[in-house]
């Protein structure tokens, strides 16, 4: 073997080295994010499930950044379901970490009925009514799912409930 071949193998060795064994670099965070397949599966089962009780929504999930990962506007769902859906999973997203809560429905219920004017009401796309779980991998909220159109938030949150439940066993 000349000098160049033996010099070009160890390159090579040394590339795949590098390639099998990432490092961790400090400053990095290592984050989860849900999987489109799993998005998809969520809202489908969400809408699903207020269709079954005569319901016409919108199922939405966005991630993090408020960014909609999914969304399915059901059968019959006006317009502005569409909107509150999307406004409920960015207030639990946004607003549920600040307090450790995990639904759009116990934000609301811990603001209470008269928000002041001028607070956290008046940002645009909170939503404070329920319909809206965060959706976690241990104690990391890696997306939420909001639902609206029912007759009442209590129907929409059972709903995104389903959602949730229908990925739940998955999220580990």
């Amino acid at each position: 073997m000349t000098m160049t071949n033996r010099h070009r193998i160890l390159v090579f060795a040394v590339a795949l080295a590098g390639f099998a064994a990432p490092a961790q670099a400090q400053g990095v965070l290592t984050t989860h994010r849900l999987s489109a397949a799993l998005a998809a599966e969520a809202v489908t089962e969400a809408v699903a499930a207020c269709t079954k009780q005569g319901y016409h929504v919108t199922a939405t999930i966005i991630d993090p950044d408020g960014a909609t990962q999914a969304m399915l506007r059901g059968d019959g769902a006006g317009i502005v379901a569409v909107k509150s859906s999307y406004d409920k999973a960015y207030t639990v997203i946004m607003l549920g970490a600040t307090s450790n809560v995990d639904s759009s429905g116990a934000i609301a219920q811990r603001i209470g009925p008269n928000p002041p004017a001028g607070g956290i009401a008046k940002f645009d796309h909170i939503a404070l009514q329920p319909g809206a779980f965060r959706i976690k991998v241990g104690n990391e909220a890696i997306a939420a799912i909001g639902v609206g159109g029912a007759p009442g938030g209590d129907h929409d949150e059972a709903c995104a409930k389903a959602g949730l439940d229908k990925i739940a066993d998955r999220l580990k």
